[in-house]
């Protein structure tokens, strides 16, 4: 599997056989949005920064609401929560995405607002790589991702959803080094244009935090 990061929030994973894409941006955000084609598209909410699904082309299924799908061997479970800290009153609800994929489960956790519940925790186990926003304001901050780290425990978390020079129209949010610091990793990451797992021997028992060089 490879998993390469476009930008924002946006994700493409490559499978042995089915390639996904993870909430693609309008290009208005300030990051250009690269030609993109996969099997499988997901949307975690329908803010424009998520779901600009005519940039994407060639999918033959488009999810974008919670619920149990399963196409092409590739198993997802949208599960509901929430875009901010209360109760959605601000920015309503959103759908994280647990992903079964060539062996590996895979969780995206789109503008998550708030710390996960015990009745969403129990529904989430063995995750192979997070996907997880530091940015906070508009989701979780560096704080409250660290906390979701410990309560998950994956093998592989790459933040997402953060301030960059290239950042437009989404202002106040903080930049990658802010979670480096809370997760007390400044000097104990990866960085790599991709990340890629043959499988589950190859990810860590401890956690290990990924930085992708963008690919927009």
């Amino acid at each position: 599997m490879e998993i390469t990061y476009i930008g924002h929030s946006c994700f493409k994973i490559k499978g042995k056989d089915v390639t996904l894409v993870i909430d693609p941006y309008d290009p208005k955000i300030g990051y250009k949005l690269p030609k993109l084609e996969c099997d499988i598209l997901l949307s975690t909410h329908n803010h424009f920064d998520h779901h600009y699904i005519e940039g994407v082309s060639g999918y033959k299924l488009l999810v974008d609401t919670p619920g149990e799908y399963e196409t092409e061997g590739v198993f997802i479970y949208g599960i509901p929560v929430y875009h901010d800290d209360k109760d959605g009153k601000e920015r309503g609800q959103m759908t994280v995405f647990l992903i079964d994929i060539d062996g590996l489960t895979l969780l995206h956790l789109g503008d998550l607002g708030h710390s996960l519940s015990k009745e969403t925790l129990e529904k989430i186990s063995d995750v192979d790589v997070l996907m997880v926003p530091v940015g906070g304001k508009y989701t979780i901050d560096a704080e409250t991702a660290a906390e979701v780290i410990s309560e998950i425990e994956p093998g592989y978390v790459i933040p997402m959803h953060y301030k960059t020079n290239d950042l437009a129209g989404i202002k106040d949010i903080d930049g990658v080094d802010k979670f480096l610091d809370e997760m007390g990793v400044e000097d104990n990451i990866k960085k790599d244009d991709k990340l890629k797992i043959s499988g589950k021997s190859d990810v860590p028992d401890d956690t290990q935090v990924v930085i992708l060089n963008p690919a927009h």
